[in-house]
């Protein structure tokens, strides 16, 4: 146990430079393991969370600009939305780290932009933010003219009309879905390392460590499990906090009338 602790307390945050600094060489413990890979959620849960919550907005911004009278804003918004929808997350690290390492070469500006916690989180941003994109605008088109017209009834217009009626209808709909796709850009972090964007330092996620013990000890039936312990963790988490968040969002409902919560994981794509 004492042990065990002494593990915890050197490993624990490894993966952002606290800590000891070699890795385990020989007789790898459940301990080590457990704590390693938890060291490396640290980063997953630090690209999840901030390409998340900046990605609200811009989705936001982007259902609105597709739902747009202007052309200009609506094909701006439908581009955004193909292009990053119908590439895959890996091509987009991928093109990304070596775009930004062509604009290093000529402007020592963007140096922190081949970096992992910049870059890629610039790349899990603008992904999820073209995804709920399409989910927020797929709600917009599904609100209850009834909604619009009461609207109409009390004079709101413009950004009232939006801010008090449109926008809190539309995250209500949306809500089920927006969840799966939180959940999905919280499991998809764990291409940011396998890509384009280098590790330094072996500061890794939680799959970077994983792969490393499953290569040290030839057995991937212990690291793999815990990997996926972590993120189902992490997926009751966010399904919980998600959960409130919606119940928030229909409190003002009927009992019978609130919609049920379903979780209905995207295997695809």
């Amino acid at each position: 146990m004492e042990e065990c602790l002494n593990t915890i307390s050197d490993y624990a945050l490894r993966s952002v430079g606290v800590g000891e600094r070699l890795l385990p060489r020989s007789d790898f413990t459940l301990c080590q393991q457990f704590t390693l890979i938890g060291s490396g959620m640290i980063w997953n849960i630090y690209f999840g969370l901030l390409a998340l919550l900046s990605g609200f907005f811009l989705a936001t911004a982007v259902a609105v600009g597709k739902a747009s009278q202007n052309i200009v804003i609506r094909k701006a918004s439908e581009w955004f939305i193909f292009v990053f929808r119908g590439s895959p997350l890996f091509i987009q690290f991928f093109f990304a780290y070596f775009f930004f390492l062509s604009l290093k070469s000529q402007f020592a500006f963007f140096d922190a932009f081949t970096s992992a916690w910049l870059g890629a989180l610039i790349v899990l941003f603008l992904n999820t933010s073209a995804y709920t994109g399409e989910i927020f605008y797929g709600a917009l088109q599904s609100i209850p003219k009834g909604d619009s017209e009461a609207a109409d009834a009390y004079g709101l217009s413009g950004w009232p009309r939006f801010r008090r009626v449109i926008w809190p209808t539309m995250l209500r709909l949306a809500w089920p879905a927006y969840t799966n796709e939180a959940i999905f850009l919280f499991h998809s972090t764990t291409l940011v390392f396998f890509s384009g964007f280098p590790v330094w330092g072996q500061k890794g996620d939680a799959l970077y460590y994983a792969a490393f013990f499953a290569d040290k000890t030839f057995n991937p039936f212990i690291p793999y499990p815990i990997l996926a312990f972590y993120f189902i963790l992490l997926t009751l988490v966010i399904i919980g906090i998600m959960g409130k968040i919606g119940t928030r969002l229909n409190s003002h409902l009927p009992q019978d009338a609130k919609p049920k919560f379903r979780f209905r994981p995207q295997i695809i794509r």
